[in-house]
């Protein structure tokens, strides 16, 4: 069972499972969005770029960070929207075979009404030597308790 509105509190903090990056990620990312960059999936180009190496897509790794929030299971029966989201930064790069995983902290509830309310959560979408590689701020609208 999910959390409700009034069972999260500012401060908690909540870490997901890790998941490994994969070329496979990378060129299905590519074919679903369209985006072929070659920093993303030419190993040539990327090669004499300034990473030395491809990277992945910015927006797969926010993608498979909000798959790994959802495994959390802390909103699985209560979340009404996924609000919205602000200050979304792709701080350093991802390579193929990275690990990544997410650090969640609330840090703000605001009541909407009777039924629900809205938790604002930074995001850390950490690597495997724990650098931040993705920032952001999460806004979820969830039920509250009757």
């Amino acid at each position: 069972m999910g959390k409700y509105f009034e069972d999260f509190e500012i401060g908690e903090e909540a870490v997901t499972a890790g998941r490994t990056i994969t070329e496979t990620d990378i060129v299905n990312f590519a074919g679903i969005t369209g985006d072929w960059n070659e920093l993303h999936t030419n190993k040539e180009t990327s090669a004499r770029g300034p990473f030395k190496e491809r990277i992945a897509h910015g927006a797969l790794i926010f993608s498979i960070a909000t798959g790994l929030s959802v495994r959390l299971g802390q909103t699985s029966d209560t979340v009404i929207a996924f609000y919205g989201l602000d200050r979304l930064r792709f701080v350093k790069p991802t390579f193929i075979g990275d690990t990544v995983r997410v650090r969640q902290k609330v840090e703000e509830k605001t009541e909407r009404d009777a039924h629900c309310g809205l938790v604002t959560m930074l995001n850390e979408v950490v690597n495997q030597r724990d650098e931040v590689v993705v920032s952001y701020t999460a806004k979820v609208l969830l039920e509250r308790r009757s």
